[in-house]
């Protein structure tokens, strides 16, 4: 079963169209989030799980009912860029679902402290976010310009975000 080792997380198949995602940057704070038009909740977890990297990088994933509503990716130091940075296909289409464990209802927020990086094209329009040390080796679509990728042993190996809009240069410090 694939999903983050010890917190739930799986995914399910999706019946019927991918949900769709439109990624925005905020430009003062320079956060890329990424929002799941069209993503059916089902019962699970509402809250967050907080991907961070000793040296200050966060991935957010937001749940609703169980399932993967949003991203925020918060990343320092920048990221490397990449010339041919190219996603691999998708091997499957699904959602990224986390259910309610019994033990714990009431928690709206886990973090998780693991090694993070990114790279993206040089057009920027490609982002990889690498999660742990895994590589990954099958990916699921999760929407349609967002995936998620899985290592050998069925663990997060990192996300493939595409058609990310530019980050607003004349608003920003970046």
């Amino acid at each position: 079963m694939k999903g983050v080792r010890g917190y739930g997380a799986q995914i399910e198949p999706i019946v019927g169209e991918l949900p769709r995602v439109e990624f925005q940057w905020d430009a003062e704070t320079e956060i890329l989030s990424g929002v799941l038009q069209g993503a059916k909740p089902a019962r699970g977890l509402t809250g967050s799980i907080e991907l961070e990297d000793a040296k200050g990088a966060v991935i957010t994933l937001d749940f609703q009912g169980g399932v993967l509503r949003a991203l925020e990716i918060v990343v320092w130091p920048p990221a490397n860029t990449v010339e041919g940075l190219t996603p691999p296909q998708p091997g499957e289409q699904g959602r990224l679902v986390v259910p309610s464990r019994p033990s714990q209802p009431g928690i709206a927020v886990v973090e998780v402290d693991l090694p993070l990086g990114v790279e993206r094209s040089p057009d920027e329009s490609v982002v990889h976010l690498r999660v742990g040390t895994g590589r990954g080796r099958e990916c699921v679509a999760l929407a349609d310009h967002l995936m998620v990728e899985f290592d050998q042993n069925g663990d997060l190996a990192g996300f493939w975000l595409l058609d990310v809009p530019p980050f607003p240069e004349s608003e920003g410090t970046r």
